[in-house]
C-alpha cells in the first residue's frame, strides 16, 4: 500500500496514533481516499486545520453522518476546537437540519465530551431573552444579509408571515447571536450544512451572498467547497459549484 508521506502526515495530525482497521480489509480503498483527501485536496484552499476541521464536522451532521461525526469530533479536538466551539457547530445546526436529525448528534458530542473529562454542561453562551430574541435575531439576520430581508417581509403573504418571524426570532435570535463562534465563522458553518444537505440550492445562493456580506470571499467558500468534496461526493460539489459561480461569476 502506497500512502504519501503528506498524506501520514496530515492524517496523524487528526488522528494521532490511529490504526485503521480498514487498512486491513480495505487497503486499495484507504490508499485512494487517504491519498486524495489527505494530501491532494489539501493542496488546494485557504483553511487552517482548525477551519477545515469545523466544516467536515458540520457537514457531517448536514450528511446524516453519525460514525463520521464521531471521529471528525475527535480529530476536531486535537486540533484545538473547544468544547464550546464543538456544541455551538451541533446547536447552529438545528435550524437547519432540525431537531430530530441531529439528536443523535448531541448525544454523540455528550459522550466524546464526557469521555475527555469535560464536565457538562458547558457555560451558557445565550445573549437573549424571550423579549428580545426577534429585535436582536432581525439585527443578526440584516448584518449578514441587508436590505434583502425588509424584502422579504414586504413580499411576504399575511398567512406565512410567521415564518418570517420565526426565521428572526428562532433561527437567528436564539441560534445566531449565541457566543461561542464569531458571526464569519457561523455564516461559513450555514454554508457547509446547507451544501452538503442538497436539494436547498436556493438557500445556498442566499448564504454565499451572506458570506460575501460579513467577509467570507470566493476563495474562502471555494476552499470550503473543496475540503468537504471527500465527504459529500461530487453531484453536491457540483451543484454547489454552480451556485458558487452564479453568485460570485468568475
Amino acid at each position: 500500500m502506497s500512502i504519501s508521506e503528506t498524506a501520514n502526515r496530515n492524517h496523524n495530525e487528526l488522528f494521532p496514533n490511529h490504526k485503521s482497521t480498514l487498512i486491513v480489509t480495505d487497503p486499495e480503498l484507504i490508499e485512494v481516499f487517504d491519498n486524495f483527501a489527505f494530501d491532494e485536496v489539501l493542496c488546494c484552499g485557504t483553511l487552517d486545520a482548525k477551519t477545515r476541521v469545523m466544516m467536515i464536522v458540520a457537514s457531517t451532521i448536514a450528511s446524516q453522518a453519525l460514525n463520521e461525526y464521531r471521529v471528525m469530533l475527535g480529530a476536531a479536538l486535537n486540533v484545538g476546537v473547544t468544547p464550546i466551539e464543538i456544541k455551538e457547530i451541533v446547536y447552529q445546526s438545528v435550524p437547519y437540519v432540525g431537531i430530530a436529525k441531529v439528536l443523535d448528534f448531541i448525544h454523540a458530542a455528550n459522550e466524546i465530551l464526557q469521555n475527555r473529562g469535560i464536565k457538562l454542561p458547558l457555560e451558557g453562551q445565550s445573549t437573549t431573552s424571550p423579549e428580545t430574541r426577534y429585535e436582536k435575531g432581525l439585527e443578526v439576520q440584516k448584518e449578514i444579509f441587508g436590505e434583502a430581508i425588509d424584502k422579504m417581509y414586504k413580499e411576504s403573504s399575511a398567512n406565512q408571515l410567521h415564518i418570517q418571524q420565526y426565521l428572526s426570532a428562532n433561527c437567528f435570535g436564539d441560534y445566531l447571536t449565541r457566543t461561542g463562534l464569531d458571526i464569519k465563522t457561523r455564516e461559513l458553518l450555514t454554508f457547509s450544512m446547507i451544501l452538503s444537505l442538497g436539494g436547498c440550492e436556493s438557500q445556498l445562493k442566499g448564504h454565499i451572498q451572506g458570506n460575501v456580506n460579513v467577509g467570507n470571499d470566493k476563495v474562502i467558500l471555494l476552499s470550503v467547497v473543496t475540503q468537504l468534496l471527500p465527504y459529500i461526493g461530487y453531484p453536491r460539489t457540483l451543484n454547489a459549484l454552480k451556485c458558487l459561480n452564479e453568485v460570485i461569476p468568475e
